[in-house]
């Protein structure tokens, strides 16, 4: 029987305690939003948690945040959460390659805006950057440099963000009739300690690197935690994705593709409360431009390494 019942419940999209369309009105609200990231101590994270919060305060809204750690499961298990507490809304960094989980929420009228990653397997409000042009525009600047064998750490290539600054990273070199050293690229890259190590293997080949591009902020930690360690924090170029507290005062100060977080978590607010007060039209999907800021350590120039 229970079977039955379970199966009956996704067949028509149930879920305890969670407030139908008709329900989802001015007098039906709860005055708080969701917002699920992939970590809530990374900088990133925690400048777009703000931006949400500071739109939420200015309507007397509350933010109940997690994070989500790249897990799959984990999402699903907190989106169930936070919809049986019935919040008006979502804000959401997927983990999952798809999100056609929240198909039966999205007709029952739960707004959900996805931020960094467009969704997949639905149509809902976006908010991300171009990341395929930040990692040409980091890149290119290191060829442009005069830089030839740059190398380039990422996170793991499942996940959409990845994989598009790693196009971008590809696409520099095609624009000058180049292809990368494959020895030059490392993927699935997690934290700051797997950057180092990865910083130090390439260092240590007969031909290392000149160059890195670093594909996320705790990666760009350790590959400079790496030239540090072997003094060579004036002889190898870096340039970081994402801008994080204190990467003016390292040294050389870093320089870093900038995405403008606070206004990403500006425009998702927008959207989100927009649904929330009744906007039917048909989803938005922004695509903002990254930057290029110089500050030293992407314009250090090629030379051999000893």
């Amino acid at each position: 029987i229970r079977s039955r019942v379970s199966a009956a419940a996704d067949r028509l999209d149930y879920r305890h305690n969670r407030g139908a369309s008709n329900l989802r009105s001015a007098s039906g609200r709860t005055g708080s939003i969701g917002a699920l990231v992939q970590d809530v101590s990374n900088s990133f994270s925690a400048s777009l948690l703000r931006a949400l919060e500071d739109s939420a305060r200015a309507r007397g809204n509350a933010v109940l945040a997690a994070s989500l750690d790249e897990e799959e499961a984990r999402e699903r298990a907190l989106v169930n959460s936070l919809v049986e507490r019935r919040v008006d809304g979502l804000v959401i960094i997927p983990a999952t390659s798809r999100q056609d989980y929240l198909a039966g929420d999205l007709r029952a009228g739960l707004p959900v805006v996805f931020v960094d990653r467009k969704p997949a397997g639905v149509d809902a409000d976006s908010v991300s950057v171009d990341n395929v042009e930040g990692g040409l525009l980091a890149t290119n600047h290191l060829l442009t440099q005069g830089h030839r064998r740059v190398a380039a750490i990422l996170d793991n290539i499942s996940i959409p963000t990845a994989e598009q600054r790693r196009r971008g990273y590809f696409k520099a070199h095609a624009a000058r009739g180049v292809s990368p050293d494959p020895e030059l690229i490392v993927t699935e890259v997690r934290d700051a300690a797997h950057a180092q190590e990865a910083a130090e293997r390439l260092l240590a080949l007969p031909d290392p690197p000149t160059a890195f591009f670093a594909g996320r902020n705790v990666i760009s930690l350790g590959v400079a935690r790496a030239l540090a360690a072997r003094g060579l924090r004036h002889s190898v170029a870096v340039v970081g994705f994402d801008d994080f507290p204190m990467a003016d005062l390292l040294e050389p100060p870093l320089t870093v593709i900038r995405q403008d977080v606070t206004r990403i978590g500006r425009l998702a607010a927008e959207l989100l409360f927009a649904r929330i007060d009744g906007d039917t039209s048909a989803p938005t999907h922004v695509v903002l431009e990254p930057t290029l800021v110089c500050r030293g350590s992407g314009e250090i120039p090629p030379r051999a390494l000893s």
